[in-house]
C-alpha cells in the first residue's frame, strides 16, 4: 500500500506526530518512504477534508492529530482493503 492519505491516517491513528515522525513511522510499518513533498501534500489535503488537524505546540515542529471524521474514513478504507484481500486470497486459493 502506498496511498499517502491512508498512510498518514494510519500513522496518526495511534497518536499525534509531526511530519518527520510520520515519515519514520510510515517507513517502519509500510516499508514506504514518503518524500517531504508527498507527505506535506497529503497533510494539506487531509486538513482540507477535516480528517486531521494541527495541534498547538511550543516547538518548531507542528504535530498533527487524526479527527473523528478521519478515523471514520480510515476505518471505512481498512474494511474495504480487508474485503479486497479476502477476495484476492480466495481467488488465489490461499483463504
Amino acid at each position: 500500500m502506498n496511498d499517502p492519505t491512508l498512510l498518514v491516517l494510519a500513522s496518526l491513528a495511534d497518536g499525534e506526530k509531526h511530519g518527520y515522525a510520520m515519515m519514520e513511522d510510515i517507513q517502519k510499518f509500510a516499508g514506504t518512504r514518503l518524500g517531504p513533498g508527498t507527505l506535506y501534500g497529503a497533510i494539506t489535503r487531509l486538513e482540507e477534508r477535516g480528517w486531521i488537524r494541527a495541534v498547538g505546540s511550543d516547538e518548531r515542529r507542528r504535530p498533527y492529530a487524526i479527527t473523528a471524521a478521519g478515523k471514520r474514513h480510515l476505518e471505512d478504507e481498512v474494511a474495504r482493503l480487508e474485503q479486497i484481500v479476502k477476495i484476492a486470497s480466495r481467488r488465489m486459493g490461499t483463504a
